[in-house]
């Protein structure tokens, strides 16, 4: 039987294009817009590849964001450029326009899922996103320097391995767990939850968080109920954005002994993306399994 990194290597080496690879001294300058896809590419590509993450701050708000000059230089120079999509970062689309180069290859997480636009745009916190984009990215550098295509199909077997750990562990935890009610002040971690079979509740109001506006009064009367009754077996908050709605639930959940689990949109420094999302799990997996579960 052949290897998982033979195979790799003739999947990847048929997706090769003809386009001439670099200088053996060189390193392949990549972008990400959010810094789990970078960690991906740099766990794939080694040291054959540079990786510039631009939104990678766990502390600051990502719909805060604003762009540099810096920012422009980066992608004008980057042989790869790996977005999110789904309307997520918009302004990546623009940026790449304004800095064509020749050859770029541009790897739209949304597009190698057919997430579209009015889906939820969190889509690494779904177990099969993260997967699909590694193997995008193993061809995109292939594609760019085939002469390490062996390379890259040995890091892309080992990234693989890696990520399904998050795909075991949320198997195992919707086998617990599903069914289960939760509520939650942004939809960030909705992927996840559907793949862990929850049953999501309050979502207008998280979707009325994620796009800045005011939820309703109804909507905020039923989030409010759900936690004082009871109805809901944990809340799950974004931790990089500080609303006075979001404070006010915590503050109602914690007097009525909901358990709360914090989750990020970008990727906690020197985490691995699976590391991430495993302790994220846990955190959840605890919550649910109390005693108010």
């Amino acid at each position: 039987m052949r290897s998982m990194a033979a195979l790799l290597f003739a999947f990847l080496s048929a997706l090769a294009s003809a386009i001439p690879a670099q200088a053996a001294d060189s390193t392949i300058a990549i972008v990400a817009a959010q810094n789990f896809y970078g960690d991906i590419a740099r766990q794939i590509g080694g040291d054959r590849v540079s990786v510039a993450s631009i939104m990678s701050n766990p502390d600051q708000d990502p719909h805060l964001f604003e762009t540099t000059p810096g920012v422009v230089r980066q992608i004008a120079d980057a042989r790869i450029v790996i977005v999110n999509g789904a309307n997520y970062d918009p302004w990546m689309d623009k940026l790449i326009a304004a800095a064509p180069r020749p050859a770029r290859i541009v790897i739209t997480a949304a597009k190698t899922v057919n997430a579209k636009p009015g889906d939820n745009p969190h889509l690494w916190y779904a177990p099969t996103t993260m997967p699909a984009v590694a193997k995008a990215i193993a061809a995109a550098l292939t594609q760019a320097e085939s002469a390490h295509a062996a390379d890259y199909a040995a890091r892309l077997g080992r990234t693989l391995a890696d990520l399904d750990r998050v795909a075991q562990r949320a198997t195992q935890m919707r086998a617990k767990h599903a069914g289960k009610p939760v509520t939650a002040t942004e939809p960030v971690f909705g992927p996840m939850a559907a793949a862990l079979g929850l049953t999501m509740r309050n979502q207008s109001f998280q979707l009325a968080m994620m796009n800045d506006t005011e939820p309703s009064a109804r909507d905020v009367a039923a989030f409010e109920d759900d936690l004082k009754n009871g109805k809901v077996k944990a809340l799950i908050y974004n931790k990089q954005v500080s609303e006075k709605l979001t404070e006010r639930m915590l503050a109602v959940a914690a007097k009525a002994k909901v358990p709360v689990v914090g989750v990020t949109e970008t990727q906690p420094a020197n985490v691995p993306f699976a590391d991430w999302m495993l302790g994220e799990l846990d955190a959840l997996d605890k919550a649910l399994t109390g005693p108010n579960s």
